[in-house]
């Protein structure tokens, strides 16, 4: 089982990145366990019909007596689907719903019970404390990837986030494969990004481009793996996700 935790600032495309790299993971014929760990419960949208799932703290509200079915959702792409969530608006640290989320289903053995081949924590990266940086400092990944574009406050949280990575990284804990380039065609993008990687001693992984058929995918509820199979631009997910995989380099 390889553990992967995919961090980036809100709205840099994380999710959209993670979902199309599970479903082409699960193409793959591998099985894919995807854990939102966002308070806005929305990672695997694009999985799921573009209906948001239970998350795990909602279930354990409305009864503290939960199972894994009641936690788990298996996509139509076969992938399975857990979110976290987070407390009620207004209520608690979000941090900590992250946490207790992660408790409960080692509690249930969701790991032995589904035994997957690959999963993938899609973690918002604007903080790293607390529960948000449970997949890093709590053993639960392997190694860490970090979604940038060449925009300044998304390059400052991966800046941050490496910082972090790096520091847990020291007592043993995940460490840091490197930034996917999630392309908003800024100028000299590519170079902004490569330039932050020498910076924090890392480098880009890959580099998805800007492509129309993500924002018609989403708008049916899906990945573009699923909706445009052929597109060059799920040839780009698939492409990100043998190299996650360990098959390219």
């Amino acid at each position: 089982m390889k553990k992967i935790a995919i961090y980036g600032k809100g709205g840099i495309g994380k999710s959209t990145t993670v979902s199309n790299i599970a479903a082409a993971m699960s193409d793959m014929g591998l099985k894919v366990l995807q854990i939102g760990c966002d308070p806005k419960a929305d990672s695997t949208r694009n999985l799921t019909g573009g209906q948001n799932i239970p998350t795990v703290l909602e279930q354990m509200r409305v009864s503290g007596d939960v199972s894994l079915e009641d936690l788990v959702y298996e996509s139509s792409t076969g992938v399975l689907c857990v979110e976290a969530g987070g407390p009620v608006p207004g209520v608690g640290c979000a941090g900590r719903g992250i946490i207790t989320a992660f408790e409960k289903l080692n509690e249930l053995d969701a790991y032995e019970c589904y035994k997957p081949d690959i999963v993938l924590y899609d973690v918002l990266g604007d903080v790293v404390c607390g529960g948000f940086a449970m997949p890093i400092r709590g053993g639960y990944a392997d190694e860490v990837c970090i979604v940038t574009s060449g925009e300044m406050m998304a390059l400052y949280a991966a800046s941050n986030i490496s910082y972090a990575v790096k520091s847990f990284g020291k007592r043993g804990y995940a460490g840091l494969k490197g930034l996917i380039l999630n392309a908003k065609n800024i100028e000299s993008e590519e170079e902004l990004v490569n330039k932050a990687a020498d910076e924090m001693d890392t480098k880009v992984i890959y580099k998805i481009p800007r492509d129309p058929h993500v924002q018609k995918a989403e708008a049916a509820g899906k990945t573009v793996v699923e909706a445009f199979p052929e597109s060059d631009m799920a040839a780009h997910y698939r492409a990100l996700a043998k190299i996650l995989v360990g098959e390219e380099r």
